[in-house]
């Protein structure tokens, strides 16, 4: 299971594919807030990405969990950080079904940074301390 996890079979991690989702909902929903009449879409790209998290948690824990200490440790800083992304998500979620879209949208705006950040700590794990397809093979 844990090969299947981390993608051994297509010769490169899932992790980074399944992230794509939660992503590209959040930037998608960013863009969305600076047009107006967007309300509904922007929700529902919210909670899309919010379910999207859950696959991408199983392959990011399933890769975090063969880490050598010192990549350990920036994968874990990456953990906390898509968790304050999450919160901050479903604290936006919340706002705009409560019809707050203002609150909605700055709570979605600290979560982009929030995500831009994790993403950088993801993309130094990955690339500049060489995990990956090669350290799964």
């Amino acid at each position: 299971m844990r090969d299947l996890l981390r993608g051994r079979q297509l010769g490169h991690p899932v992790h980074p594919v399944l992230v794509q989702v939660p992503i590209g909902c959040r930037l998608s929903a960013s863009v969305l807030d600076l047009v107006p009449g967007t309300r509904h879409a922007t929700t529902v790209l919210t909670a899309v990405g919010l379910v999207g998290v859950a696959p991408a948690v199983v392959t990011g824990s399933a890769d975090w969990a063969d880490l050598p200490p010192e990549q350990a440790r920036v994968g874990l800083a990456h953990a906390v950080s898509n968790v304050a992304a999450v919160a901050c998500y479903a604290t936006a979620l919340t706002a705009r079904l409560r019809g707050r879209s203002a609150r909605g949208r700055l709570w979605a705006l600290g979560g982009m940074a929030v995500v831009a950040l994790s993403g950088a700590l993801g993309g130094h794990v990955a690339y500049r301390q060489a995990v990956g397809a090669q350290a799964a093979t």
